[in-house]
């Protein structure tokens, strides 16, 4: 067997003590796929050493959201829920082709993704009957660097949230402070500051996942949450670019003023739209058709295999 036909597979420690305990299912499945195509399998613990190493290595590379290190290798990543995943040349969400591609609501099955949707909700909710009706105010949930504006955002957090209460005046804004941020005092001062002036902004840790039933609308940069709210019909404005954005109030993509304008006005097609995501555009870890999907997303980037 030729050492070209090797997949070099990266990961932290604990990933790989649960392969070799025969415990995540991708995994499992992918290292099965590449080796019914006649390939081998080596598995290396992630780190700086390794990562240099990568690119002098016969074979193929594949890291778990590590940007690749050469033009052999790939990254997986799982696509916030459950056992779906991307395998992809970027770790960068937004440069994936499920953020280029079109939705194509006319084209989903209606009675597929409504039961697909009802099904997911009560998995990751059990507690949740139904979708809960909105309770007025606005969810803004807050993530890292608070007062910077990188590349990938159309204003900094501080700046979003200050343009949001501008805009909303009359809504109560509950912005939640991410769990495994440490803020600097000159953030949360920013923060304090916001507050001070505004008397319709709360500010809290935790208690998200309550806030994200509760809200009538989600703003935030990229946050994973607004994608869970899709799960409870509610709209998103997002001030970041990201994957799933199609359904979204996106600044990006509509500027700021045609943004806030549309979020109050949504009529997404949610079932649809998470059912295209996850069940179409992702690899879905617990269906017969994984193996398949893993193979032609590594031929898409560009692997003979």
């Amino acid at each position: 067997m030729s050492s070209k036909q090797t997949l070099h597979l990266y990961l932290d420690i604990d990933a790989l003590c649960r392969i070799r305990a025969g415990q995540h299912n991708f995994f499992k499945r992918l290292i099965r796929a590449v080796r019914a195509k006649g390939w081998r399998v080596a598995l290396h613990e992630t780190s700086p050493v390794e990562r240099l190493r990568a690119p002098s290595r016969n074979g193929r590379a594949l890291f778990r959201m590590e940007e690749p290190t050469h033009d052999g290798a790939l990254i997986c990543r799982r696509t916030y829920i459950g056992p779906f995943w991307h395998i992809e040349s970027s770790n960068t969400r937004w440069e994936w082709p499920v953020a280029k591609a079109t939705f194509p609501a006319a084209e989903v099955d209606r009675t597929q993704a409504d039961t697909f949707v009802t099904q997911w909700r009560k998995r990751l909710y059990p507690a949740v009957n139904g979708v809960p009706m909105g309770e007025g105010f606005v969810f803004v949930p807050l993530q890292g660097r608070l007062t910077e504006q990188r590349s990938f955002q159309s204003l900094s957090p501080v700046r979003m949230l200050e343009e949001t209460l501008a805009r909303m005046p009359a809504r109560q804004i509950m912005a939640t402070l991410h769990p495994n941020e440490t803020y600097t005092p000159d953030e949360l001062a920013a923060l304090e500051a916001l507050k001070a002036r505004h008397t319709n902004l709360t500010l809290q840790r935790g208690g998200s996942e309550a806030l994200l039933q509760a809200c009538d609308l989600v703003v935030t940069q990229n946050s994973s949450l607004a994608f869970l709210g899709y799960f409870f019909a509610k709209p998103a404005l997002l001030f970041a670019q990201i994957d799933f954005h199609h359904i979204a109030a996106s600044v990006p993509h509509l500027g700021l003023d045609e943004a806030f304008y549309r979020v109050t006005r949504l009529r997404a097609d949610y079932n649809g739209y998470l059912y295209w995501f996850l069940q179409d555009q992702a690899i879905n870890a617990g269906r017969p058709e994984c193996e398949e999907k893993i193979i032609t997303s590594m031929r898409r980037g560009g692997w003979p295999i």
